[in-house]
């Protein structure tokens, strides 16, 4: 055990230490953390319509909390607060990263949200296509005039009635109205995009601004104008270059928009992949070691987190409040699961089904501690943590147990998650339980976060097995340790 710890700090470490210290990565992971007075309110907004719009159906026939006084008003007040905050997501995270990007540089910040956002949106659908079918002599001359440049009529239609063979002649209405800012363009579908045309114009913003190609004004110019003015040069430069890709881009595939291929050619495929079980393993078990080694794993992790499974949830949350082939609630994010529009396993699983009490489901190793733990450092390290840990903290176990390059835990502390991962993930694929679709504060205990995250009752059933099997994992390496001299770390 001795030669592996000593293996894994003089080649792992140091490579985890070089990715967690990254510019890039941290401005990613920084940005996620700075979306979240936006996508926390959000979250709670939609989470309270759950309880009080979506849950009772569940258990009520007939309950429909949009004709109840009160409730309905709340659920309307929500409503606004989900169109301001993950309905538009994208344009959210764009600017805190932008913000975060420039800072990283150690550029004006402030200018480098301004320029993400920009970059974002020159790419995004302004016009609302829609095409229908209306039965001829149903429009009349004034009607289609109105229509002008906003849509036109592209052919017509017959259609025979089977029962009694009447055909009917329909025209076929295009509407191309300009000025509709596409939702599905504006919300967390457009992560990936952000982070890829949003780098492009970030970067070159921040290394003109480096170099110092700008607009210079006199001494005698107020600070805020003089940087403001500094910043256009590099910041349209930025701008053009994007705006020039989206032009290239929309010449060879026909008018296709860059968004929209980025998200079938890169977010779809890594949503899909994250989908898998191997997957999970690897990005639990890299949680895990660095852990062990005294770096924040999760952090570290963020970036990946957040950008794959953190954008799925965001996508299951939505489903949630919008509603999908007709249905509202748990039954729409399950049907949009079997088309691909929804997913099984999101960031906050990671929280329901492996976190509890922390990284590692260290909550149980303090129950074990008390139950069968002899050593009074243990026991006093125990009662010290038990109170954060309910919470989900566990600074002070990890630190002062310690956990961290404890060779005794170190089987546990890896193999824990890993097999929780897995209860909870084909819990979940199998339809046991509905997938992960609110988003609740990493802080709230566990039991009551798996009900909150999923609106499932069968949800804190399978957090609670995940807990007796880590249980049954820690209990044999706390009974050993009570063999081990406290003061040497060697059998007695």
């Amino acid at each position: 055990m001795n030669g592996l710890t000593a293996w894994m700090e003089k080649h792992i470490l140091p490579v985890a230490a070089k990715i967690g210290a990254q510019r890039h990565l941290v401005a990613l992971r920084d940005a996620f953390i700075g979306t979240m007075p936006a996508t926390m309110a959000g979250a709670v907004a939609v989470m309270i319509n759950a309880i009080i719009r979506d849950l009772p159906t569940q258990f009520v026939d007939g309950y429909d909390g949009n004709s109840i006084p009160v409730i309905r008003e709340i659920i309307g007040v929500n409503g606004y607060v989900w169109n301001g905050t993950l309905a538009v997501a994208g344009i959210v995270f764009a600017f805190s990263w932008g913000f975060n990007l420039a800072r990283a540089y150690k550029v004006n910040d402030l200018a480098g949200g301004v320029v993400a956002i920009a970059a974002y949106l020159q790419g995004v659908q302004f016009s609302a296509p829609a095409t229908v079918q209306v039965e001829q002599g149903k429009l009349t001359a004034d009607a289609l005039k109105t229509l002008g440049d906003a849509g036109s009529v592209v052919g017509t239609a017959d259609v025979t009635d089977a029962v009694t063979g009447n055909v009917t002649h329909f025209d076929t209405i295009t509407n191309n109205a300009w000025g509709w800012l596409k939702l599905d363009h504006l919300n967390a579908n457009g992560y990936f995009t952000i982070m890829i045309m949003g780098a492009i114009a970030v970067i070159i913003y921040a290394k003109l601004m480096q170099k110092n190609i700008t607009i210079k004004l006199p001494d005698s110019v107020p600070p805020a104008v003089s940087n403001a003015f500094a910043a256009i040069l590099p910041a349209a430069i930025g701008l053009y270059t994007v705006a020039i890709i989206n032009f290239i881009v929309g010449k060879v595939t026909n008018g296709q928009l860059l968004i929209d291929l980025i998200q079938k050619y890169i977010a779809e495929p890594f949503l899909g992949a994250s989908q898998g079980f191997g997957i999970l393993v690897v990005v639990q078990l890299l949680i895990q070691v660095l852990w062990f080694f005294g770096i924040h794993g999760t952090n570290v992790m963020s970036p990946v987190l957040e950008g794959i499974w953190g954008v799925a949830q965001l996508k299951n949350i939505n489903v949630f409040q919008e509603g999908y082939n007709g249905k509202k609630g748990v039954e729409a994010v399950l049907d949009a699961v079997k088309d691909g529009k929804a997913y099984n396993w999101v960031r906050g699983s990671f929280d329901v089904y492996t976190m509890f009490g922390g990284s590692g489901g260290t909550i149980v190793l303090l129950i074990a501690i008390f139950l069968f733990s002899k050593r009074a450092d243990y026991l006093t390290v125990a009662k010290l943590s038990i109170g954060p840990g309910i919470f989900n903290i566990n600074e002070p176990v990890m630190f002062g147990m310690p956990i961290v390059l404890n060779a005794i835990f170190f089987i546990p502390f890896i193999i824990a998650p890993i097999v929780t991962t897995a209860i909870g993930y084909f819990a979940t694929v199998s339809g046991f339980v509905a997938p992960v679709s609110q988003s609740v504060v990493w802080v709230v205990p566990p039991i009551l976060m798996s009900f909150l995250a999923t609106m499932d009752w069968k949800a804190p059933i399978v957090t609670l097995v995940c807990m007796i099997v880590a249980f049954l994992i820690w209990l044999p390496f706390v009974i050993a340790a009570n063999k081990m001299d406290p003061a040497l770390g060697e059998e007695k």
